[in-house]
């Protein structure tokens, strides 16, 4: 790291702290007693107003309501945010009001030359969702469901919340509690605690009408809430261990309820972790064509005997077939 760039983060460092130490400073960004004094002096003859605390844990502090010079980004971390901007397209993000003036003012911040190295990239990079006919970043067509953004809304006040939710002409309200909001295959979803049945439940975002704070009676904690979670996740009953070609296949399609969690940096394997109802033979239906939906690359860890039970009558009367 360059020492303006080394300078302009340990700003940062030390205005988000109401205390530091040279020895933290040290360690936090590798650099020698004498470099990470030089450093902080540096920082004080640019105007920070720093507070030295004498003793045997002495340090430093910055007075309150100091203010920061304005922030500086270098060439590759403007390349950065730009090709992380470009490969959000067509994922139907909240509070995506305008992407031009977004993408104007990331281009106000660096010379000519630069910004014409980002016109290059943005049209030789192609990520997935992107069409390569019309890659414009500067075009808006990918706004999000509306109701996104009224329950980010909702949820930073409170995230126990009252949904209305209109499921095939029924309306009903549902009290949750927020878990996880999400998005999947250009779809958002709502993953909560549902307080009345008191499990888990993925709600899509498209047949929720309204969405308010709940401020009645709360019959969980968020404590018990999460040890509920806790209780019913131990009752898995299918653990599945998955490879690069039934990841793609579980990408192009997948039950609600079923996750994948990766174990690999490069998402090339996964471990799929899920409960049968082995009483529900409709269920165990589906289980099977869905696992030989996946193909061959996968390896069972656990299952239930109803299921392994089927997926062998299938694949015998695959190979019959085959014959």
């Amino acid at each position: 790291m360059k020492k303006v760039e080394r300078i302009n983060v340990i700003m940062r460092y030390v205005n988000n702290r109401s205390h530091f130490t040279i020895s933290e400073i040290m360690r936090e960004f590798n650099i020698s007693r004498s470099t990470a004094i030089r450093d902080i002096r540096e920082i004080e003859a640019m105007g920070m107003p720093l507070v030295v605390e004498v003793g045997r844990d002495g340090g430093y502090f910055v007075m309150r309501n100091s203010v920061l010079p304005e922030v500086r980004f270098t060439d590759s971390e403007i390349k950065a945010l730009f090709i992380a901007f470009m490969a959000t397209r067509n994922q139907q993000l909240p509070y995506l009001k305008s992407r031009q003036s977004l993408a104007e003012k990331l281009l106000g911040l660096i010379s000519e030359s630069s910004q014409d190295d980002l016109v290059l990239l943005n049209k030789i990079f192609l990520f997935q969702g992107t069409n390569p006919n019309n890659p414009d970043l500067l075009e808006l067509s990918d706004l999000p469901h509306p109701m996104v953004e009224k329950l980010i809304e909702a949820l930073l006040l409170n995230s126990y919340l009252s949904l209305t939710i209109n499921d095939e002409k029924i309306i009903k309200t549902s009290i949750i509690y927020l878990l996880h909001l999400y998005q999947d295959r250009g779809l958002w979803f709502i993953e909560g605690f549902n307080l009345k049945e008191e499990k888990k439940e993925i709600i899509p975002v498209d047949i929720i009408e309204d969405v308010k704070t709940y401020s009645g009676k709360r019959s969980l904690s968020k404590k018990k809430i999460l040890d509920k979670i806790r209780e019913q996740d131990r009752s898995v009953n299918l653990i599945m261990e998955l490879g690069p070609a039934s990841i793609a296949q579980f990408k192009k399609y997948h039950p609600l309820k079923v996750t994948i969690f990766y174990t690999s940096p490069y998402q090339t394997t996964a471990i799929l972790k899920t409960f049968i109802n082995v009483d529900n033979y409709d269920e165990i239906l589906e289980m099977t064509n869905w696992i030989l939906f996946l193909g061959e690359d996968i390896k069972n860890k656990e299952a239930p005997k109803e299921l392994r039970e089927r997926l062998q009558e299938q694949l015998s009367l695959f190979k019959k077939l085959q014959l």
